[in-house]
């Protein structure tokens, strides 16, 4: 089967709404290709090598959460820029791109999926746009929370710890990708720990001045999920083909 591409941007629009938050760069349709859909390949950036496997899957779109364009980039399409869109245009295959709205999906988003594999429901959220999400939770310590994270992600995370006796988890707090300065804001909502996909310098005294543990678990590792269960759902419902592909970064 295939869609108009106009409709499955209505789709993905309509289930994301995208309208509701300031974002960094453009959501929803960044490059346009061909004007009937039936194969969409998911993945969280729009790197070359997503690009490469997508034609090589003889995709018709490549639905992402990091897009090519941000704000305040420099406008000429020169370089790696020009070498993606390049590969897109050839062969005539749709970017798709949802940044924060993809985070912020109630069931289906970046966040939501996390806490999914977890073992968490949020019951209440907090910083900017409301992206962050808390949740009960019941660990005996910081480094237990690190080891479950790091066996569910399959990387190493990084700890910072209050020192003392550990202290036991009842409320933990995350955000998934560059999220950590929306630490203060889950220290104010009453959580024990917080995990985001990045440190910075000021966290690790926060967390050691403030009892609050903090874990970086990785910006690409805690933000694979919500891109493949976004397109796949979508997928499922308009009798679509869909492959999730996980181009592995470090970071």
């Amino acid at each position: 089967m295939s869609i108009d591409r106009d409709d499955l941007l209505g789709r993905f629009d309509e289930l994301l709404q995208p309208q509701r938050f300031k974002d960094y760069g453009p959501n929803g349709l960044q490059v346009e290709g061909k004007p009937t859909i039936g194969r969409i390949v998911s993945g969280v950036t729009a790197s070359r090598a997503l690009i490469d496997a997508a034609i090589e899957l003889k995709a018709d779109a490549v639905f992402v959460h990091h897009g090519l364009f941000w704000r305040g980039m420099d406008g000429r399409i020169t370089g790696w820029l020009k070498q993606r869109i390049q590969r897109l245009l050839a062969h005539d295959i749709n970017l798709f791109a949802y940044h924060l709205s993809l985070d912020a999906h109630p069931e289906l988003g970046n966040n939501a999926q996390l806490g999914t594999r977890l073992g968490w429901q949020a019951d209440a959220h907090f910083g900017e746009q409301e992206l962050g999400f808390v949740a009960p939770c019941d660990v005996s310590s910081a480094q237990a929370l690190a080891g479950h994270v790091q066996q569910v992600l399959g990387r190493t995370v990084t700890l910072v710890a209050p020192g003392g006796a550990p202290r036991p988890i009842r409320r933990v707090a995350w955000c998934t990708g560059g999220a950590q300065g929306f630490f203060e804001g889950a220290i104010a909502a009453g959580a024990d720990a917080f995990i985001t996909g990045e440190i910075s310098e000021p966290q690790a005294h926060l967390a050691r001045e403030t009892g609050v543990a903090f874990i970086a678990a990785g910006h690409h590792a805690t933000e694979r999920y919500g891109a493949p269960a976004v397109a796949g759902h979508v997928a499922a419902e308009l009798g679509l083909d869909h492959q999730f592909i996980d181009i592995d970064n470090p970071a």
